[in-house]
Formats: C-alpha cells, sequence, structure tokens
C-alpha cells in the first residue's frame, strides 16, 4: 500500500511476502534458505512492480484456433543489482522477466561519513546498434534496480543518477526492507522513482544499518563476516 508521508513508497503488504520476510529476518536461517528468500521475496515483488508495463494485441494460433492475446510491448527490460547484495534478487526477478537484460552498478559506502563511491557501471545496450549512444539506448528502457536494503539511500541515490545520466526514464528501485531516512533521500534527490518494498523499518542505528533490519545482506547471502 502507499505509505501516506512517504509518496515515493509502495510497501508491498502480501501475505506470503510478510510470511518469507519474517524468515528472512531471523538470525537463525541459514545462508542457502536466505539465498532462497531473497530470491522468492524478489519474484513476488517484481509482480507488483511490473503492473503497469505497456501491453499490446498479439495474433496468435492456439491448438483450437486463431485468437488475439496481449503481450508486454515494451521487451526493453533491465534489471540493475546493486553490487554485491543486488545479485541475490536478479534470479527471483527474471523468473518473471526472462528477456530482461542485466547491468551493474558497483556502490561502496564508506564507514566513516556513510556516503557511495561508485566503483562499477555496465548497462546493456543494443547489439543490433553498437555504434548507438548510450544516452540514446537508456531512453527507451524501463529500469529496475536492485537491492535488499535501502538505509541510508546514499547507494540507491547514485544508482539512480548513473543511468539518469545515461538518460534512463523510467526507474524503478525494488528493496525488501527500507528505513525511513532512506526513502526520504530518494524523494529528495528523485522524486519521480517509486519505491517498492517489503518493509519500512523504524531507523538506523548509529553504524547506519536499519533496524530491526535483518543484518547484512551481502555477509549473509554469501556467507562471509
Amino acid at each position: 500500500m502507499p505509505h501516506p508521508s512517504l509518496p515515493n513508497l509502495l510497501v508491498l503488504d502480501h501475505p506470503l511476502i510478510q510470511h518469507k520476510l519474517t524468515l528472512l529476518r531471523d538470525r537463525a536461517t541459514s545462508t542457502r534458505d536466505f539465498k532462497h528468500l531473497v530470491s522468492e521475496i524478489a519474484m513476488l515483488m517484481a509482480y507488483e512492480a511490473t503492473k503497469d508495463l505497456p501491453t499490446e494485441a498479439v495474433q496468435i494460433d492456439t491448438p483450437l484456433e486463431r485468437m488475439q492475446g496481449r503481450m508486454v510491448s515494451d521487451k526493453k527490460l533491465t534489471l540493475v543489482p546493486i553490487l554485491r547484495a543486488g545479485l541475490g534478487m536478479v534470479d527471483g526477478v527474471s523468473e518473471l522477466l526472462p528477456t530482461a537484460r542485466v547491468g551493474h552498478i558497483g556502490v561502496a559506502r564508506d564507514e566513516t561519513s556513510l556516503e557511495p563511491t561508485r566503483y562499477y557501471a555496465k548497462i546493456p545496450g543494443d547489439p543490433s546498434e553498437p555504434n548507438k549512444d548510450l544516452s540514446v539506448r537508456a531512453t527507451d528502457r524501463d529500469f529496475f534496480i536492485l537491492d535488499p536494503m535501502l538505509a541510508t539511500g546514499g547507494s540507491a541515490t547514485a544508482a539512480v543518477t548513473t543511468l539518469k545520466t545515461a538518460g534512463a526514464r523510467r526507474i524503478r528501485f525494488l528493496c525488501i526492507v527500507a528505513a525511513p531516512e532512506g526513502v526520504r533521500r530518494m524523494l529528495d534527490g528523485h522524486p519521480d522513482v517509486r519505491i517498492y518494498a517489503a518493509a519500512l523499518d523504524r531507523g538506523l542505528n548509529a553504524q547506519g544499518y536499519i533496524v530491526p533490519g535483518l543484518g547484512d545482506a551481502g555477509d549473509r547471502l554469501f556467507g562471509t563476516r
């Protein structure tokens, strides 16, 4: 449902999402199960985040007769996980969008200032037009930025800025858990970007981690500390 004081945020309160999110938060959940849960939640969230994609009429032949159906009209869909935790959401969203291409944006957070520094960015182009300018290609695409956590909002705003600099016009941001501070920072910097989250948590602690949160998503996904 839309949040009353944060117009850029849509909290997805489907019972299955909330059930899996509770398991995800549990510190006793294993790395293997954590990976599966992140992927499953991402797939369920993508169902909601894609409901306004345009469709067009197409003619097909069923085993019995010819008919008119509908298919997504714009197939230029691009998933952009923020490294590294965002990688855990790619497979789940790809289950619904198997033809979507995948880019990557790497953003590191300074543990003292909590500010982001971009160290990598690769956005798919159109192989049929290898000489076409990246900014022109980006205008034709729908982008889905993926990151399990929206904490301070630094990495998220940096990723959106990177895509907009390349010419992107249609961007959605999917996260599993968000903090009000990060949502407000996105609202201030990129009010046109809709945020889809499974939960809006209480806030950030002194170290910039979401509370109650689910810990460090990257560490829990990849078994690191």
